[in-house]
């Protein structure tokens, strides 16, 4: 007898019955979307499955143990409190059985006659639910504030949704007028569903009500809104139909069990993932569709704007008020008793404190916290918040002064900081390494913040009888992503980002920023040493003359096989390279590595040429004619045989160095390359002080027909210049043409010839015996 009470218990408390129904409602789907079913057949099984399970669990709710007697303490006001939970679930009852009904009969109706029966059905369910949700007992009343967000919230995700249905429900012999009322129901049913499901008291039973009262209305509108003869587009409404029955029997469960759990950290990124996905799927379908967006296209588009910039104006309103109301406090280091000083005084600034605010409503002497656990408590007080941002500030001094001079500078950043920022803003020292700022503004504005911090930190810093420079870098991160320690430490990679990046400028942290910055330690870790380990490698591609299609050189491309990286590409390797100061290192190997393989290829009397292509680092270095030309001697190299390539966005640089180093190369019978020709003003203007012997240009130059008097105008400064263009990046026989009618005498990309090992590019130089140049 205990075994089977004990089974029985955990029968009842198990969710054994909605799985199996929700697997049910998965194979009918299945099967309608096969054409196997009538999609309306799926419909009303599907609905009068979830419908018939939800509505014997709210039968038992309303009928049960439950109900209030007669003894309840507390009189007549008591006892109708006490009802209101079994008033609730009869009243959602009879809706679940209206919706379920609903579904059922829309088979049954003749076809011309089921947009009325969905409509009827539609607005009964509708009163059922309304009665039902407001019979369920009261919660705590949401302050104003955070009400207003967070219908603004949901105002946000409905207008996206809005626009998303009017995009993808069917619009042929559709009146305008009703395809808008069903979008925009649609679409703030959805909303205020993903609002309620992502909210802090999602786990509550009265949430779970509304949320499940929401998804049977959205079911039955798009029954309604859909036109006869849509066919599987009717499965659209089984899953809200049958999650809403079932989500609404468990709510009310929920509310008369008395049971619940506090309230939960707001998930946000639905909110935002969801809406959005839905706008591209619905843009992707105009597009496809082919019809043109008309006015309330344009209108519904642009919805969203109101709202959030509402939602933006909300946050920073009450702050500004406090910024004017509120009066000085003391820190708990050091507070002052009460009867001591009136409560408008303000203690006067001392050395220790630092420097007060100096704009309108500001404090002064209000101490500076310092330190990483100042801001982890900072972050901690905040952490009830369902907005707010972190930013982190790096300060990187152009000069190199004294360390009494670097204190003054970020005792100087810091209180340039504090007047930029509002009151309920917090400052944080970070002792030597920048500060951060706590606020409570969302996205926009707190990159607003952040362009005016770079905007105040950017001006001179007068500091014993110096003026020194700073180059700021600020990372954000939102104070909803996580504990306080997680959420620095995102601001932080968002800060080393933007210190990457050039400094100067503000980045946000995203899951791919981190990405990108662990896989830029990793190759920090890694890249040293990866020529002492052999890591290195060369492939080659061949270059080849347009005209008889037979190869004249080959190009050394540098690959890294890094046993735990994978194969690194120069475009991520070389930065890295740079900032490890290590690219000479592997500028001598690339070269070594080249001249050995061209000599090897000429043992046979083959004459082609091998191109190299060096940084502007490596080329302005003082060593590195001579050095060249040690190598070519210590392999038996024709300097003709070696062409130098430097990439030209990076030449104006050090253009006055550059042009003495290219100078002597050609003074030694070593040929150079100018790569990546942009064909611009500029370019071209500097073209004429480069000595080059190769011009490299892209497809997009020679293609472009529009442009044709600048091609011809590089086609003739090439000429007078004795340099022959090459074109790379050919990938198609068409831009094959192209460059050859275009006056390229070389050309290399993938239609030619693919990038290959040693090995592979000699087999492919056999079938060219007669390839002598």
């Amino acid at each position: 007898m205990p075994v089977a009470s004990v089974f029985r218990a955990i029968v009842r408390r198990s969710a054994l019955p909605e799985t199996c129904v929700l697997a049910v409602v998965s194979v009918l789907v299945v099967v309608g979307a096969a054409g196997s079913m009538p999609a309306l057949a799926v419909v009303a099984l599907a609905g009068a499955a979830g419908s018939t399970l939800a509505g014997v669990r709210l039968s038992r709710l309303a009928a049960g143990p439950d109900a209030p007697t007669l003894g309840t303490p507390g009189g007549r006001l008591a006892r109708r409190r006490a009802a209101r939970p079994r008033r609730a679930a009869a009243l959602l009852h009879a809706a679940v059985v209206s919706a379920g009904l609903t579904a059922a009969v829309l088979p049954l109706v003749a076809v011309g006659g089921r947009s009325t029966a969905a409509v009827a059905g539609l607005a009964g369910t509708a009163a059922l639910l309304g009665g039902g949700l407001f019979s369920l007992p009261r919660r705590a009343a949401t302050p104003g504030r955070l009400w207003w967000r967070r219908l603004l919230d949901g105002a946000v995700a409905g207008a996206c949704l809005v626009f998303t249905a009017w995009l993808l429900l069917p619009y042929a012999g559709v009146p305008t007028p009703v395809r808008l009322v069903a979008a925009v129901a649609i679409g703030l049913l959805a909303g205020s569903v993903l609002a309620l499901l992502t909210g802090p008291d999602r786990a509550s039973g009265i949430t779970r009500c509304r949320a499940g009262a929401g998804l049977i209305l959205l079911a039955l509108t798009l029954l309604a809104a859909l036109p006869t003869g849509v066919g599987r587009a009717a499965l659209l409404a089984v899953a809200p139909l049958v999650i809403g029955v079932l989500l609404t029997a468990a709510g009310v469960r929920r509310v008369v069990e008395a049971g619940g759990e506090p309230p939960l950290a707001p998930v946000v990124w639905p909110r935002v993932v969801v809406p959005a996905i839905g706008v591209v799927l619905a843009v992707v379908h105009q597009l496809q569709s082919g019809q043109l967006p008309d006015h309330t296209t344009v209108v519904l588009a642009l919805a969203a704007v109101p709202a959030l910039v509402a939602r933006e104006l909300l946050n920073v309103g009450p702050q500004t008020t406090q910024a004017q109301t509120t009066p000085t406090q003391a820190t708990p280091t050091q507070a002052t008793p009460a009867h001591t000083a009136p409560a408008h005084t303000a203690p006067p600034p001392t050395a220790e404190t630092g420097a007060g605010k100096t704009g309108a409503g500001a404090v002064v002497g209000e101490p500076v916290p310092v330190g990483r656990a100042a801001l982890l408590r900072a972050l901690a007080a905040r952490s009830e918040s369902a907005t707010g941002t972190l930013l982190v500030v790096d300060l990187h001094l152009t000069e190199v002064p004294g360390v009494s001079a670097r204190d003054d500078v970020a005792a100087e950043a810091v209180r340039r900081a504090r007047a930029v920022t509002a009151v309920d803003d917090e400052v944080i020292d970070l002792a030597g390494s920048g500060f951060a700022v706590v606020t409570g503004v969302a996205a926009l504005l707190a990159y607003a913040l952040g362009a005016r911090l770079l905007e105040a930190l950017d001006r001179p810093y007068e500091v014993s009888g110096a003026v020194l420079r700073s180059r700021a870098s600020v990372g954000l991160a939102e104070l909803a992503h996580g504990r306080p320690e997680d959420v620095l430490r995102q601001a932080d990679l968002a800060r080393r980002r933007a210190v990457q990046l050039g400094r100067d400028r503000i980045e946000w942290y995203d899951a791919y920023l981190e990405e990108q910055l662990v896989r830029r330690l990793d190759l920090e870790r890694e890249l040293p040493g990866a020529v002492a380990r052999g890591e290195l490698d060369l492939v080659y591609q061949p270059v080849i003359g347009l005209a008889d299609r037979l190869p004249v050189g080959t190009e050394a491309l540098l690959r890294w096989r890094s046993p735990v990286l994978g194969t690194v590409f120069p475009a991520e390797l070389l930065p890295v390279a740079e900032d490890l100061d290590i690219v000479g290192e592997l500028g001598v190997w690339v070269l070594d590595r080249a001249c050995r393989q061209v000599a090897e290829w000429s043992v046979g009397g083959r004459r082609l040429w091998m191109a190299v292509n060096v940084t502007t680092r490596e080329l302005i270095s003082p060593d590195f004619v001579p050095r060249t030309a040690a190598v070519l001697a210590a392999h038996g190299v024709a300097p003709d045989q070696l062409v130098i390539e430097v990439a030209e966005p990076r030449v104006c640089t050090e253009l006055p160095t550059v042009v003495a180093r290219l100078a002597g190369l050609r003074s030694l019978g070593i040929r150079t390359a100018l790569d990546d020709f942009r064909a611009e003003q500029a370019s071209l203007a500097q073209l004429r002080r480069l000595p080059i012997d190769l011009l490299k240009v892209g497809p997009e130059v020679t293609e472009a027909s529009r442009d044709r008097p600048l091609l011809d105008v590089v086609v003739t400064v090439a000429d007078r210049l004795g340099a022959e263009l090459v074109a790379e990046g050919l990938e198609s026989a068409h831009q094959v043409e192209a460059a050859c009618r275009a006056g390229c005498r070389y050309g290399q990309g993938y239609e030619l010839a693919r990038p290959a090992t040693a090995e592979r590019v000699e087999a492919y130089f056999e079938e060219f015996p007669s390839a002598s140049r």
